[in-house]
């Protein structure tokens, strides 16, 4: 079996560290164009000179700078930067969790806020690079969750809950785009 992803353009939410660093460097390992999405440019520049480089002709890896918190944005700078390096195949939802806290201390604003960055950051995105997957009949979505979406994690209320809305998004996006040859996958890390 071909584990190749030559050709292949990706894109990896939370590039600049932890799980959505370690996502992008396998799949450039694997000859997959990598572009970048988190805040912080410095940190981004740093993780995209350090990435092995695509397989594919002509391919360079990438980054945006964008921030969850304002999801209109992200959308309008992933669609712009696809519409211009080509339709991406491969999509890394990764974002970083709220703070902890006992689910009855936590304000409705944490709540909204999460949800946000989560599951209408994640909508937003797969809007943004759909067409360029149904065009190709070949998708990717990868949601990186956690594994309190089986069992809830002691002080983490609110990531319990929006991560369980995540992982039903994922499965219901994963029925209506299979016909197009586009699965979504939900990765549930732990410790």
């Amino acid at each position: 079996m071909s584990t190749s992803l030559t050709d292949k353009r990706s894109l990896v939410c939370g590039g600049s560290q932890g799980i959505g660093r370690a996502c992008a460097f396998e799949l450039a390992r694997l000859g997959a164009q990598v572009t970048l999405v988190a805040r912080d440019e410095a940190a981004l520049r740093k993780v995209l000179a350090e990435l092995p480089a695509p397989a594919g002709q002509g391919l360079q890896h990438g980054y945006v700078v964008a921030d969850f918190a304002n999801p209109r944005d992200l959308q309008a700078k992933v669609k712009a930067h696809w519409e211009a390096a080509g339709p991406v195949h491969i999509l890394i939802n990764n974002t970083g969790g709220p703070h902890s806290g006992a689910i009855f201390d936590s304000t409705p604003e944490e709540f909204l806020d999460t949800f946000s960055k989560h599951v209408i950051c994640n909508q937003l995105l797969v809007q943004a690079v759909l067409p360029g997957m149904k065009q190709a009949g070949f998708g990717r979505i990868i949601n990186i969750i956690s594994t309190s979406v089986i069992q809830p994690i002691r002080g983490l209320g609110v990531s319990n809950t929006i991560r369980g809305a995540v992982a039903q998004w994922g499965r219901t996006m994963a029925a209506e785009l299979a016909p197009f040859g586009i699965t979504v996958n939900n990765i549930l890390p732990g410790f």
